[in-house]
Order: C-alpha cells, then structure tokens, then sequence
C-alpha cells in the first residue's frame, strides 16, 4: 500500500475463531496480524499501521472498544469492527460512538470481508 497502512488486525480470545478469520482472510489475499490477547494486539498498533481492526469485545480483563479507540486515536483513519456475541444496546452505541461498526457472532467471513470494503 502507497500510504503506508497495512492489512488487517484482527483480535479475538476464541483461537479457533481467531485461526478460521486468519484463513478465510488470508485465503481473500488480505494481509492478516492475528492476536489473542489485549496487550499483544496494543503492541501491533504501536508498532505499525493497519488499515483495519476487528476486536471481539470481550477480551478476558479488556475491552475490544478500549482497543478500538486506541487504535482510532493512533491511526484516525482506521476501520473499526468490533463484533460481539451480545446484541448489547449500550455496547452497539459504545462502539458506533467511536465510529466502529458493531456486528453480532456468529457474522459470515463474506461479511467481514465486506465491512473492510465500505
């Protein structure tokens, strides 16, 4: 990419979730950083730019949408998606406040996908 932003990070605490989102991705031709913790998917965004986040909210003591706004305030020009398996009234308006779109498990990987599109 010309401006520097690259792939996608996608975090989530179930690993086969995580593994199944990296494969389908990858199989897309997106370039994919999977983690599976908070902290390791802070240092990602300290450590480069993407072009994307997609946070499961609950990430065992943190928030997904404590790590989306890290990321927008990091990189103002990010997509957020944060995905839960809640349909949370207050969660939804959390996550659309900080300008994340906030989508209910189980979402297809075509959605996904098409959420980075727009």
């Amino acid at each position: 990419m010309t401006d520097g932003r690259h792939g996608v990070l996608v975090v989530d605490d179930d690993i086969s979730l995580l593994d199944a989102i990296e494969r389908a991705f990858n199989d897309a031709g997106e370039e994919v950083v999977a983690h599976s913790t908070f902290e390791g998917a802070r240092r990602a965004l300290r450590e480069r730019s993407f072009r994307a986040l997609l946070t499961d909210v609950r990430l065992g003591a943190f928030n997904g949408l404590q790590l989306a706004v890290i990321a927008r305030d990091a990189h103002p020009d990010i997509r957020l998606v944060v995905f839960s398996g809640f349909d949370d009234a207050v969660l939804r308006h959390d996550a659309e406040s900080i300008g994340a779109t906030y989508v209910l498990k189980p979402v297809s990987f075509k959605e996904l996908l098409d959420l980075l599109q727009t």
